[in-house]
């Protein structure tokens, strides 16, 4: 009798176990292309880490209500990507543009039976904010967006109050948003494609001041210039399709390399803007990225 009360106790205990909800995965990785591949790819409560993309500037975070996905983005580059849980039917997360009214990370509902809202970053004084939540793979919450627990915890780190977080998008509706998930879809700077024959685009007084990012693009053959999280310049450049280095991990770039190797110029103006970019990068600190697309 004994016996089949501990081998029942055992059955109980597992079926115990087995209808806990999983834990959410995540991954931190460095490099930008593995940002990109896992992020393509991730399922109901998996996110990717990789801070090491733009170490300083402003944080903006996008939320996509349509895929059920948030973007980490600082100084413009996308630096994270998780799944979410938003509002259910009745409840709808509003879209809109946000700043970050409140932090608190052991928040507790007022409104739900004093429930445990981890890592809360208060968007609405109605109640609306980020926290860690369930994450079912489908619009479960009473209207905040629901992320990973571990994911929720980076995030509140980087974030400070007054910071952006935009909502868009409407589950089950496909949503387009700007030209590339690797730049912030608010870049407020010089935006759009080069004008034909056109070698450049420098206009440094949109953002004097701030932490420098270089990104290079090897499928358009252009690099793109952000300072403070603003693009201030683009330019055209020859990256030999046979250097895979460019195609490396983030890796820090020296000014004088910045002419260099990983951009080789053309002759006319091309070669002017190479300058310029140099004596932006001897004036803030220069991190050289190559563009996955």
């Amino acid at each position: 009798m004994r016996r089949f009360s501990l081998i029942g106790m055992g059955l109980l205990l597992a079926s115990q176990v087995s209808a806990a909800p999983a834990v959410a995965q995540g991954a931190q990785v460095s490099s930008s292309i593995d940002l990109a591949r896992k992020a393509e790819s991730l399922k109901p409560g998996q996110w990717v880490w990789a801070p090491q993309i733009a170490p300083a500037g402003p944080v903006l975070v996008y939320v996509d209500l349509s895929d059920q996905t948030a973007t980490v983005y600082r100084n413009g580059l996308r630096i994270a990507a998780t799944t979410i849980s938003s509002g259910k039917s009745g409840h709808e997360t509003p879209t809109g543009v946000f700043t970050i009214l409140q932090k608190d990370p052991n928040h507790r509902s007022s409104t739900y039976n004093n429930a445990p809202m981890p890592y809360q970053e208060r968007l609405t004084w109605d109640g609306v904010a980020l926290h860690a939540g369930g994450l079912p793979g489908y619009p479960e919450s009473h209207g905040c967006v629901h992320l990973p627990l571990e994911f929720s915890r980076l995030l509140f780190g980087i974030t400070q109050l007054g910071g952006t977080v935009i909502i868009a998008g409407a589950a089950g509706r496909p949503f387009i948003g700007g030209e590339s998930a690797v730049l912030s879809p608010t870049n407020t700077g010089v935006t759009g494609p080069l004008a034909s024959g056109q070698a450049f685009v420098w206009q440094p007084n949109l953002a004097p001041t701030g932490p420098l990012t270089i990104v290079i693009s090897k499928s358009d053959q252009r690099v793109i210039v952000l300072r403070n999280g603003v693009e201030i310049g683009r330019a055209r450049v020859t990256v030999p399709n046979d250097d895979f280095a460019t195609m490396s991990s983030p890796m820090p770039v020296a000014a004088e390399q910045a002419s260099g190797s990983m951009l080789t110029c053309r002759a006319g103006p091309t070669k002017q803007a190479s300058r310029r970019i140099l004596r932006s990068s001897r004036k803030s600190a220069c991190r050289g990225r190559s563009r996955p697309r």
